[in-house]
Order: structure tokens, then C-alpha cells, then sequence
């Protein structure tokens, strides 16, 4: 197989470059509709284009939410391949927001169906879910470690209900989301500029500083937009780590559709608002 280079340096320069920005591509069937479009495959496909079309030369990373593919069958994954390919290819890093987990050579298949470079929906990152124990994602560790991709691991994310799991505390003291995160530093020792093992940490959850955010790795932060932080929030959740975060708008930026300008003077003014949340901390 051949490497690439690690993700976690692709996705520094790319932030560097072209900020930090990443914006969801979520077909729900309500954005659709605001779109005047038709809750079909012709529909997500003229979704999905446009908003390749719009955000893959100026954003640092696209998301495209997989389930709302996946709801078409195996047309739907097709229109998903073809995003994730020309999203590639106009230089935009691609985060599968899959959430896969699981064990063994299950494990092994979600992460091939993903991280490796032959696959169809070759991606460059994956998100995943460590709540079968983080060993269980080894195989998606090891296939990413090869391939020059990378993993976003749900950690502390900013739905409400994910508190009942992940601030849940182990007889070592610690909580399983302190574990996750202690995990992920662990895979990124030593790596330089930014590991390739990122965490899932909610914009929304207001003061964190009791966790160690610092996992020299990259955190992608929904919440941004429709779930109610703002850009400005950014400093005050993520304090010293905040240089790392990858902050996420979806319905935020593709409620403005179907207009590509529309779209992209939207992506534009959240980018302006993270940098000066970013410079002025």
C-alpha cells in the first residue's frame, strides 16, 4: 500500500492555509426541501454537488454525514462516492462521519470500507466509536497508521445524552472520556506537527478545563451554528488547545443553499469569525 503522508500533518497545513474550518455536508430531507429539492436521489446528488462544488477550493475540510446517503441504498452510496472523490481531488481534506465501531474483523472491514486507499469511499479520516473499549479500535488504528489516514474518536461530544456514558467515572477516578482522550495522546506521542488521532469534543459543552485536551492531535468541535455555540465560544472550551480545534458548521452554512455564492459567503463569515476568535485568544 503506498503512504501518505500522515493526516495529522496534511490537516495542519491545510489549517493553515485555509483556516480551520470544516463544513458538514447533511442532506437531511428538511434541508432538502428549504432547497426546493426533491427528498430523492436526484435531489442528494444535486445537493451534494453543489456544496462540493461551493466549499472544496476554500475549506480545509469537508464532512459528509454518511447515514443520509446510506438512506438511498446503494444509489445514494454511489452519489456519496463520487462527493468524496471530487471534494478530494478540488484539495479539501474529507472526514467520513460514519461513527463506526465495533470488533475484531468487523472492525477491520469498517475501517478498509474507508481508510484504504483502493477503497471507494477512500476518505481521509474516519470518525469512530470507542464504546466497545478503545482496543476495540485497533484495526482502524493500524489500517490508518499505514495508509496516512487518520480517526476522530467520539470522546465528549455535544449531544446531552453522551454525559451518561462518557463522564462516567472508572474505579481509577478518572472518566471514560478523560480515558479516551489519555488514549489518543498516548497514539500521538511524539508526533510533529499534529498526530493523526483526533477526539470529537462538543463546541457546546462550555468549560472544559478540567480535561487534558492537549492529545498533540486534532479536535473536531460540532456544535457550531444550529446547536447554539458560536465561534466565540471557541477560546473558552478549548483554552490552551484551541490552536488544534477543527471547528464544525453544518446547517449553519447550508441552510444559506442552493446559491454557491450564498454558500460560500456563509462559510466565509463563520471563517472570519473562528480566526478572530482564534488570534484574539
Amino acid at each position: 500500500m503506498t503512504v501518505m503522508e500522515p493526516f495529522g500533518a496534511r490537516l495542519r497545513r491545510a489549517m493553515d492555509e485555509r483556516g480551520p474550518l470544516c463544513v458538514g455536508i447533511d442532506p437531511h430531507a428538511s434541508l432538502l426541501a428549504e432547497w426546493g429539492l426533491n427528498d430523492d436521489v436526484a435531489g442528494l446528488e444535486r445537493f451534494s454537488r453543489t456544496v462540493v462544488e461551493a466549499m472544496a477550493d476554500r475549506v480545509a475540510v469537508l464532512k459528509p454525514q454518511s447515514a443520509f446517503f446510506e438512506r438511498f441504498g446503494s444509489r445514494g452510496v454511489a452519489v456519496l462516492e463520487k462527493s468524496v472523490q471530487e471534494a478530494r481531488a478540488a484539495g479539501a481534506l474529507v472526514v467520513m462521519d460514519a461513527k463506526r465501531g465495533d470488533i475484531g474483523s468487523t472492525m477491520a472491514a469498517y475501517a478498509e470500507s474507508f481508510l484504504h486507499k483502493d477503497a471507494p469511499l477512500f476518505s481521509d479520516a474516519l470518525t469512530v466509536s470507542p464504546y466497545l473499549g478503545y482496543g476495540s479500535l485497533k484495526p482502524a488504528v493500524d489500517l490508518a497508521r499505514e495508509s496516512g489516514t487518520g480517526l476522530f474518536v467520539l470522546a465528549l461530544t455535544s449531544n446531552p445524552e453522551g454525559g451518561e456514558v462518557q463522564h462516567a467515572v472508572r474505579g481509577d477516578g478518572r472518566s471514560v472520556g478523560e480515558t479516551m482522550l489519555a488514549h489518543l495522546a498516548a497514539e500521538n506521542a511524539g508526533e510533529e506537527p499534529l498526530g493523526s488521532f483526533g477526539a470529537v469534543v462538543g463546541a457546546t459543552l462550555g468549560d472544559l478545563s478540567s480535561y487534558d485536551l492537549g492529545i498533540n492531535g486534532p479536535l473536531l468541535a460540532p456544535g457550531i451554528g444550529a446547536q447554539g455555540a458560536a465561534p466565540a465560544d471557541l477560546p473558552r472550551v478549548f483554552g490552551a488547545a484551541l490552536r488544534d480545534v477543527v471547528p464544525n458548521v453544518s446547517r449553519g452554512v447550508l441552510r444559506h443553499g442552493p446559491e454557491v455564492a450564498a454558500l460560500r459567503r456563509a462559510a466565509d463569515r463563520f471563517a472570519e469569525e473562528i480566526r478572530t476568535a482564534v488570534t484574539a485568544s
